[in-house]
């Protein structure tokens, strides 16, 4: 008996299944992406439509809100207002978008015909500047309009401005470690300055937290002992400007040398095979100087030339993979130091050939 009665119930799940997809298919709904997560959709199951009884109808006042000026950082908020036109009970499965700088918020998902109800958008402006367009779609049983579509719309501009865009700092000359940085108010409103910080602590400036102004003008300087391991990173301003708590300054160094190719790629590497490559140490300053050594780290490169011409070297390398047991990549460093005490490393990554 026990067996008989698992079989039925069995039976019975199985057919409501199939009428379920069945009635799916019948009005061409598809289960749509809800969120990503790590790369994957996550599906969000087709709203289950009764085309024999009374349909609802979505209906929404404005389904494109735009904000107008925004400051970058900012959240703003939207609200949608809709209505269910139609004579059955609408049903709202979800809320899909295309971005996590938006946030929708539903009340609840059941809305009797003639019922009206809003959703609530919370948007985060990105740091950068410009005109932003999201998407948004209400996913219901409506059968017209399984997926109705809300726009959002941003001009993202900040409140206060700087010049230059970046600030680039060399390391030598007459304005060695120095630059100059502008800010200026673009509503011409007075602020403050209450604190400078930067990547690494590398940049740094003196200002008045006291003082109020629509323009600034900071001397910025840069440690360059602190900048031995990144010669970029950002400058964070904080102010009192109701509309731009923060302002982001770019910042590089032009350091002593520059490699060309900055790494060593080899890609369809044998075994054994060497592979010939030629690695050039220049000064970006213009500058004499000597070379102390130059190895790499696994003596998997090997120098078979070294040049100097003028202000700059040539290596000319010899790479030779090891031998390919499981690995499909081998890796190794090659470091030139000069004898001012300087360090170069080049990165060298090799993929073997497919077998």
């Amino acid at each position: 008996m026990k067996s008989k009665r698992l079989s039925l119930i069995t039976g019975i799940s199985f057919a409501l299944i199939l009428q379920v997809l069945a009635a799916g298919q019948a009005i061409g709904v598809e289960p749509v992406p809800s969120r990503t997560i790590r790369g994957a959709a996550v599906m969000t199951p087709p709203p289950v439509i009764d085309t024999n009884g009374p349909q609802p109808k979505i209906v929404v006042e404005q389904p494109t809100h735009d904000f107008g000026a925004v400051a970058p950082g900012s959240i703003s908020t939207a609200i949608f207002k809709f209505s269910n036109k139609g004579e059955g009970v609408l049903t709202i499965s979800d809320i899909t978008k295309t971005c996590g700088c938006t946030v929708p918020t539903l009340d609840k998902k059941e809305y009797a015909p003639g019922e009206e109800g809003t959703i609530t958008v919370a948007y985060s402006a990105d740091r950068g500047t410009g005109v932003r367009t999201r998407k948004l779609f209400i996913v219901s049983n409506d059968p017209v309009n399984t997926r109705f579509e809300l726009t959002i719309k941003a001009s993202i501009a900040q409140k206060i401005v700087y010049e230059p865009e970046k600030l680039d700092f060399a390391i030598k000359g007459v304005k060695a470690g120095a630059a100059e940085l502008t800010l200026k108010s673009a509503d011409d409103s007075n602020f403050a300055i209450k604190a400078i910080s930067s990547t690494g602590e590398a940049v740094s400036a003196e200002f008045d937290p006291n003082k109020t102004a629509a323009r600034f003008v900071l001397k910025t300087k840069i440690d360059t002992q602190k900048t031995a391991a990144s010669s970029s990173g950002q400058l964070e301003i904080t102010t009192t400007h109701p509309e731009c708590p923060t302002v982001t300054v770019p910042f590089s160094v032009l350091p002593r040398f520059k490699l060309d190719p900055p790494a060593i790629n080899i890609l369809s590497a044998e075994g054994g095979k060497a592979v010939d490559k030629d690695l050039w140490l220049l000064s970006n300053y213009d500058e004499d100087f000597e070379v102390a050594s130059a190895a790499s780290k696994e003596g998997i490169i090997k120098v078979k030339n070294q040049e100097k011409m003028g202000n700059r070297y040539k290596f000319s390398l010899s790479v030779v993979p090891p031998s390919q047991e499981t690995s499909k990549m081998f890796t190794d460093t090659f470091i030139i130091t000069t004898k001012d005490g300087d360090k170069m490393e080049v990165a060298c990554r090799g993929f073997y050939q497919r077998k």
